[in-house]
């Protein structure tokens, strides 16, 4: 998990209470204060940071869990923890040239803690020194001007910065950078569904969904036409006749169909649109989020595909009537949907809870 840092040195004193309750409540990694009155109350979970900037150090740090030193200010960290045996000190680098983006450098891979500000808008300073700080033990914290470049910040160069300071605007900031930094997905626990049926049953519109990056080839994603039952559908990683492959997209089922997004959410096909996203899940079940780039939806003629679980639950699916259109079967088997026979044993998802637009409920629905 991505850490958090909240900055409240500028929150204005009506709002302070609220705002700290809110990141107390949140699980906020941190909270930086340039006074260590500030931080006292501030309970054990929540990292108390010191961060006096343009401020003189003072006599006492109070409850200060890390304390954050500009070395033209207030010396060196390294000399500061032999002055005060016991506290931890990182360096705050502002980046605005060559000479302060390897000063950052150097703090990434020798300092605990490296607070950095980058001046300019791209973040290829930052993906230079995450580079430079690979296998270093330390924290990379970034600030960020908003939720939005958080977002961003902790996508750089794949890895991205270890957290992220941020100063609240409102209160719901800190909720908000709190999901922003939830870059993981939980795994699901697929079974193997049995087909009991398959039919031809027309025209009908199917959509494609193109996504933003490459799948692997046991991966896809999960589709339905009810909430509780989904099939792996694999992605046009596989070869075919007549045709390339196209290893970002899934011929993934009519429109009318359910798919998995973040947060255990469903979407319809239909509603997809560029930069939506995407639950991609491999044969193990372990998941990841995807960016939709396109959706394409077109007619073409549709095969109906009912399977069961082990326990006797019923799931279907429907998809372009076509032998290229796939689907993933236990040890990755890829499996052509017109080819589908009683017996068969594809890979299936049950999630327990119905829908209401897209969110889980515990209500009573039938599905049919």
């Amino acid at each position: 998990m991505k850490l958090c840092w909240l900055d409240v040195r500028a929150v204005p004193e009506q709002t302070r209470a609220a705002v700290l309750e809110e990141a107390v409540h949140q699980r906020i990694d941190g909270v930086v204060a340039a006074d260590p009155a500030d931080l006292v109350g501030l309970p054990p979970t929540v990292r108390k940071v010191l961060f006096p900037h343009d401020l003189p150090l003072p006599e006492d740090f109070g409850p200060a869990d890390v304390v954050i030193v500009d070395p033209d200010r207030h010396g060196h960290p390294a000399e500061l923890r032999t002055r005060f045996p016991g506290v931890e000190f990182g360096r705050f680098v502002e980046i605005v040239d060559a000479p302060t983006l390897e000063l950052a450098c150097q703090s990434a891979r020798t300092e605990p803690w490296s607070l950095l500000l980058f001046r300019d808008p791209t973040k290829i300073p930052l993906e230079i020194v995450i580079a430079a700080a690979a296998g270093a033990t330390g924290n990379i914290v970034t600030v960020a001007a908003d939720v939005e470049e958080a977002g961003i910040i902790f996508g750089v160069l794949e890895l991205g910065s270890d957290g992220v300071m941020m100063a609240p605007a409102e209160v719901g900031d800190a909720t908000a950078l709190k999901a922003s930094a939830n870059t993981t997905t939980p795994d699901l626990e697929l079974v193997e569904l049995r087909v009991t049926a398959t039919e031809h049953i027309g025209m009908g519109e199917r959509a494609c969904v193109d996504t933003c990056t490459y799948f692997r080839e046991d991966e896809g994603i999960l589709v339905g036409s009810h909430s509780k039952g989904m099939i792996l559908c694999v992605s046009e990683t596989h070869p075919l006749p007549y045709m390339p492959t196209r290893p970002f997209r899934v011929n993934a089922g009519a429109i009318h169909s359910y798919t998995l997004s973040k947060d255990s959410r469903t979407n319809y096909l239909s509603e997809l649109r560029a930069g939506s996203k995407v639950l991609a899940v491999d044969i193990k079940g372990q998941t990841r989020l995807v960016t939709v780039g396109r959706v394409k939806i077109e007619t073409r003629p549709l095969i109906s595909v009912d399977a069961v679980s082990s326990d006797g639950r019923a799931v279907n699916l429907i998809l372009q009537d076509d032998w290229h259109v796939r689907v993933l079967g236990p040890g990755g088997v890829v499996l052509n949907s017109t080819e589908l026979r009683p017996g068969d044993v594809v890979l299936g998802y049950l999630p327990a809870e119905d829908r209401h637009v897209g969110y889980p409920i515990d209500e009573f629905c039938l599905e049919q």
